[in-house]
């Protein structure tokens, strides 16, 4: 893999991509990131990532690395300079280079970082086949709505459900199910009415999940945003996940 990546105003070969030791973001995840999926060379929903990432940042307090059209100036770069055609690129901004210190620095410059994937976006064999999920405690921090790098429970859980035989892992707290590992979580009743999480903190405001609720309303289909049951989805007629790296795949076993 020669891939040309994005880091701090320079486009560069992988091999030669550096940030420093000392970057808050892998000292302390002090950061947020977006993925953008990229179809027939085009970036998808890519206002949409865009206002999250600002929101993000403001949640955090921290200054944006560029402009909007700067941003979408340098996706478009790497979609040409990598010849992706189907894809994601990953975007991460964190509070830049400082001695390590709880405090946040006051002067510190952002760090920027942007790299392409290429993947199979829309013919995914699980998309087709379908993810089996178990449930596991939402042992997150509570401001999961904003996107940060602080991946490490849900890669735990994702782990847990891979040594179980399953796909992913939906998160279950109070009872409630919030969502999965990278995705949101949908259940379909027996009526055809679609149930998810109403948006708050407890959640991430997925951009996929905000496209399927805007054609769901174009097709007069009824979608309740609300908490769930772990009960109501195991005696739901179908259930299903959306995520910007699958769009939307369905749910075909839920604990096994």
């Amino acid at each position: 893999m020669n891939r040309i990546v994005y880091v701090n105003g320079k486009y560069l070969p992988e091999n030669e991509a550096k940030v420093s030791i000392f970057d808050r973001g892998f000292l302390f995840a002090d950061g947020v990131y977006e993925v953008t999926s990229v179809l027939d060379g085009k970036l998808i929903d890519f206002p949409s990532h865009q206002r999250r990432l600002a929101r993000s940042l403001n949640e955090v307090g921290m200054v944006a690395p560029c402009t909007d059209n700067e941003l979408l100036d340098i996706h478009r770069e790497l979609v040409t300079r990598n010849s992706l055609h189907e894809g994601m690129i990953y975007l991460q901004v964190t509070r830049g280079e400082a001695d390590r210190d709880f405090l946040f620095p006051e002067n510190a410059k952002p760090t920027i970082v942007l790299f392409t994937q290429a993947k199979n976006l829309t013919n995914s064999p699980k998309i087709k086949s379908g993810y089996k999920v178990i449930t596991v405690p939402d042992l997150r921090w509570k401001r999961r709505d904003i996107k940060t790098v602080q991946l490490l429970y849900p890669s735990m859980a994702k782990m847990e459900a891979t040594r179980a035989g399953a796909d992913d892992a939906w998160l279950v707290e109070d009872g409630f199910i919030t969502e999965g590992t990278s995705n949101n979580a949908y259940i379909v009743q027996a009526s055809g009415n679609i149930i998810t999480r109403n948006l708050s903190n407890d959640i991430l405001h997925g951009i996929t999940r905000a496209t399927l609720l805007q054609f769901a309303a174009e097709e007069g289909v009824t979608v309740e945003q609300r908490p769930f049951t772990l009960d109501e989805a195991l005696g739901a007629e179908e259930a299903f996940i959306t995520a910007a790296s699958l769009f939307v795949a369905p749910v075909i076993e839920i604990d096994g």
